[in-house]
C-alpha cells in the first residue's frame, strides 16, 4: 500500500496542483496549435505561418517538399528521406510554437513530477501525466481528473483528520 502524504505537505500539494493546472492548460493549447502545424505543413498543404517579411504581417509562405515527402510517410519508421524547405521570410510562427511546445514540455514534466511526488503515487501515473503533454487533448482531460481527484482526496483527508479526538497529554491532570 502506497503512502499517504503527510497533512503538514497540503499547502505545497495545492500549490503543486495550481501549478500543474496551468502548466497542463498551456502545453494543452501548444500541442493542439502544434498539431495544425504540422497538419499544415506535411499535408499537401505545404505551408508554414510567417510574421512580417514580404508577406505581409501574417501570412502563409509555401513549403517545397523534396521527393519522398508523401504524407503517408511521417507515418512509416525508416522513411527520412524527407527535405523540406521553406520559402518564407520573416519570423517563422510555426517554428515557434514547435520550439515554444517543447521547451514548456519540460516545465509541464516538472509540474507533473511535483504533483505525482506529493500526493505519492505510482510510477504508472507518472507516465500517464507525462504523455498528457504529447497526446492530444489528453492533458485538458487529465487536469480536470487529477484537479477532482486531489481536492477531494484533501478535502476527505481533512474531514477525517478534524473529526479524530486529539487526546489530551497526560501531564494535565
Amino acid at each position: 500500500m502506497p503512502r499517504a502524504p503527510k497533512l503538514a505537505s497540503f499547502p505545497a500539494i495545492r500549490g503543486a496542483l495550481r501549478f500543474y493546472e496551468i502548466c497542463s492548460t498551456i502545453t494543452g493549447i501548444g500541442l493542439l496549435l502544434l498539431v495544425a502545424e504540422m497538419i499544415l505543413k506535411y499535408t499537401p498543404l505545404h505551408v508554414e505561418l510567417f510574421a512580417g517579411g514580404s508577406g505581409g504581417a501574417l501570412w502563409f509562405a509555401p513549403v517545397i517538399a523534396g521527393p519522398g515527402c508523401e504524407w503517408w510517410s511521417l507515418f512509416l519508421p525508416m522513411t527520412n528521406d524527407c527535405e523540406m524547405t521553406s520559402v518564407g521570410d520573416g519570423f517563422n510562427i510555426s517554428l515557434f510554437i514547435l520550439v515554444a511546445h517543447g521547451w514548456f514540455y519540460v516545465v509541464y514534466l516538472f509540474s507533473c513530477f511535483r504533483i505525482w511526488s506529493l500526493m505519492r503515487w505510482p510510477f504508472g501515473r507518472f507516465i500517464v501525466l507525462a504523455l498528457g503533454g504529447v497526446v492530444p487533448l489528453l492533458s485538458f482531460f487529465m487536469e480536470a481528473r487529477v484537479a477532482r481527484e486531489v481536492r477531494g482526496y484533501l478535502a476527505e483527508r481533512e474531514a477525517s483528520e478534524a473529526s479524530v479526538p486529539v487526546p489530551a497529554a497526560e501531564g494535565s491532570r
